[in-house]
């Protein structure tokens, strides 16, 4: 997966790509509208952040590149990748078990917290991507 140069896009697929963790740079783009809902990203090297319609969806520490991004309200899959391991917050529904998948791996079940967030370490090395997959229990 190459970085896009674009910090949030749409896909023909249905699927968002956002992020740039090459970046040192602060890069951020508010407004941007998909199916009806509106997106804000923050990214660069460090951290990157996407909200939905003022709400929190996904945070990587350090930032990340995400491609294939979409939600339903039973799952979240996409592929990411970093310069070196991440940790990604999703937000979900609150007090609900969720199937963790990397890379077609079992990393096992969580519990959300009262304000839905779910907290997931993937293993990267640079440029490697990984595949993520979180499905309601």
């Amino acid at each position: 997966m190459g970085v896009h140069k674009e910090i949030l896009r749409s896909m023909e697929d249905g699927t968002l790509e956002f992020g740039d963790y090459t970046s040192t740079h602060k890069g951020k783009l508010d407004n941007f509208e998909f199916e009806g809902d509106i997106y804000k990203v923050k990214t660069f090297h460090d951290v990157t952040k996407l909200e939905k319609n003022g709400m929190f969806v996904y945070e990587s520490v350090p930032g990340s590149t995400v491609t294939g991004y979409h939600a339903t309200a039973t799952e979240v899959n996409f592929q990411v990748s970093s310069f070196e391991d991440i940790q990604i917050t999703l937000e979900l529904e609150p007090n609900q078990e969720y199937e963790i998948i990397v890379n077609e791996h079992s990393a096992g079940a969580m519990l959300t917290n009262v304000s839905g967030k779910l907290t997931v370490g993937v293993e990267l090395n640079p440029g490697e991507v990984a595949s993520v997959l979180v499905k309601k229990g």
